[in-house]
């Protein structure tokens, strides 16, 4: 049995696609993904940047995934570019987008499986230049430090050709990363250490973000994926994306979101950190349904829902009206600095029922610093009311601590605790709502990546190498020596779970 993308699942995935630009060019890179086609091609961010590259005179890129369902200890194939099935290990550069902290075991496989050495200091000028970028950056990209020849910080769609560009034009590898790291926003760990440069923003004139191709083999069947804004108005306090980053919320008027809809589109999502904050959302939703399209939004936020924005929404295809309650209680929404109250979590079940949908589902974090039992107990009483009202459903997810963030410093609240608390909110939820959760022990995995550094990163390939297990991940750990202060804090975690 092979385990790899084959040629002919290849093939039947590129039939399938609407909008892949095809081109030639001499300067060919890999643009790969750390997990697999699916995933992959439900980011926008992957999108822009592989159309920002064939947009660019004289370079192409050609995709490449994590194969699907590749296990961990058996031989598999190698994996191949989507557009001329070649190995990675062919090209001279290629371009990893990281999404979040545990797709960096997906990186180090792939690169693993193409025969290319994980660790940079491996690699020498026989081997492709690694250049990474993606939303991990806009946190805590240094556990990416030991694998990457260079790392693109933030927003790329304006910086990744001419960082291509210059590599492909130095002399050797030593030469191009000496360039690299004289150049703002690029992140060249053999010349910084851990010094992290700044975070880019790209001109106004590049947004919005949309991704060309359409496809039914992805999470996001055969949606057409745009940003109305980027960034963010508010203050959460746990968010990368809060005001403080890259400039807050940059609005993208409706008319260039509208008429770059593509006119066949049956399905369209809406992406951002704040959608729903656009202050003519309800205005392109409803237009976009006038034309036959059902529209999705990545991100409501209770506190903007109306009977006119729900209405809308209804008319976009939606069937369970999804937003966030974020803390446990109001005490703990408050503290996150979250708008939400219980009003508007209350006026969000009342516009569903309205509406005709079937259920209300709610994202919910758990382990927040300073959360109690009474906490839980107060979710408990408030979901318990909404039941009554309309079917709901929790989602919920362990909090983890990210860089760039008021709650940088905040510890995980331990996986013992973690679970404690969600039993005890399955508990009080018995036969009254849906209650599903992520990992805590990943979780657990994601936070120690998120507070840490190279040893950290590093202790990854081990973790791979000893199969990919939770297990691994603890060993792997644990056997990181104590760094000197203030670097702590990776380690700090690890005990304290």
């Amino acid at each position: 049995m092979t385990y790899h993308a084959s040629a002919r699942l290849i093939d039947e995935r590129l039939r399938a696609e609407i909008g892949a630009i095809a081109k030639q060019a001499s300067l060919r890179i890999a643009m790969a993904y750390p997990s697999p086609y699916a995933v992959a091609m439900s980011s926008l961010g992957f999108q822009r940047i592989y159309r920002a590259i064939q947009e660019t005179a004289g370079m192409m890129c050609e995709r490449a995934f994590l194969p699907d369902d590749a296990p961990f200890g058996k031989k598999t194939d190698q994996p191949l570019t989507y557009e001329s099935k070649t190995p990675l290990s062919e090209f001279p550069i290629v371009a990893l987008s990281v999404a979040y902290e545990l797709e960096l075991a997906g990186a180090i496989r792939l690169l693993e499986m193409a025969k290319i050495p994980a660790l940079r200091h491996e690699r020498d000028e026989t081997y492709p230049f690694v250049l990474a970028g993606g939303p991990l950056t806009f946190s805590n990209p240094v556990p990416l430090a030991p694998y990457a020849d260079a790392i693109i910080m933030g927003e790329a769609e304006g910086l990744v050709t001419d960082v291509i560009a210059t590599i492909a034009g130095s002399a050797s590898k030593g030469l191009a990363l000496r360039r690299l790291a004289d150049l703002a926003h690029v992140f060249v760990p053999e010349h910084h250490g851990e010094n992290l440069p700044a975070i880019a923003q790209c001109d106004d004139e590049l947004l919005p973000a949309w991704g060309p191709i359409r496809t039914p083999h992805t999470e996001l069947s055969n949606m057409f994926l745009i940003e109305p804004e980027r960034g963010c108005s508010r203050g959460c306090t746990y968010c990368v994306m809060r005001r403080s980053t890259n400039g807050g919320m940059r609005i993208v008027p409706k008319e260039r979101v509208l008429e770059l809809v593509p006119e066949d589109a049956k399905r369209v999502g809406l992406v951002g950190a704040a959608v729903s904050d656009h202050p003519k959302i309800v205005d392109i939703v409803r237009e976009l349904v006038g034309r036959g399209s059902e529209v999705g939004l990545s991100s409501l936020r209770p506190d903007r829902l109306n009977d006119d924005f729900v209405g809308a929404l209804k008319a976009g295809g939606y069937r369970t009206l999804t937003t966030a309650m974020d803390g446990a209680s109001e005490r703990l929404r408050d503290r996150l600095e979250r708008r939400a109250r219980v009003r508007h979590l209350e006026r969000a079940a009342e516009l569903a029922r309205a509406h005709g949908m079937k259920r209300l589902k709610l994202y919910l974090m758990l382990g927040l610093p300073g959360e109690t039992d009474e906490d839980v107990d107060e979710c408990v009483s408030l979901v318990s009311a909404l039941s009554r009202r309309i079917p709901v459903s929790l989602g919920i997810a362990p909090f983890c601590p990210k860089r760039n963030t008021p709650l940088d410093h905040a510890p995980f609240a331990g996986i013992a605790t973690v679970r404690s608390r969600l039993d005890r909110l399955r508990r009080g939820l018995r036969g009254k709502a849906d209650v599903r959760s992520t990992s805590a022990r990943w979780a657990w995995v994601e936070s120690v990546l998120a507070q840490g550094g190279t040893a950290e990163g590093r202790a990854v390939l081990s973790a791979v190498h000893g199969g990919g297990t939770f297990a691994a991940y603890q060993r792997a750990f644990a056997a990181i020596r104590p760094p000197a202060p203030p670097k702590t804090r990776g380690l700090r975690l690890v005990l304290e779970a």
